[in-house]
């Protein structure tokens, strides 16, 4: 596709990536901080299998986004999972259950 329309294309796509990206970073890193003995409390995998699940396909989805967008969605998931099923839980039993 040649013209606007490829430029809004190209355009969402690099937004599409810094925002997953952003995601991404945020979950390594809150897993990163986490105890290794939080994972197994609530039933998850291990820390060091979410780190390199979500540091893995992070660093695929900068090194393959040329090919597609196809890294970065996976990667973009793996997140979302951990930010939204996995870090819930892992505050609850950390903090007492206190959301701050």
């Amino acid at each position: 596709m040649g013209g606007w329309v490829g430029q809004v294309i190209g355009a969402i796509n690099v937004v599409v990536l810094v925002v997953s990206l952003a995601l991404e970073a945020w979950a390594f890193v809150h897993a990163l901080m986490q105890k290794a003995e939080a994972f197994p409390a609530v039933e998850t995998l291990q820390k060091g299998v979410w780190l390199a699940l979500i540091g893995g396909t992070m660093l695929a989805s900068l090194l393959f986004f040329a090919f597609g967008m196809l890294f970065a969605m996976i990667a973009l998931i793996a997140a979302l999972v951990y930010l939204l099923d996995v870090r819930p839980r892992i505050r609850e039993i950390s903090n007492g259950g206190r959301s701050w």
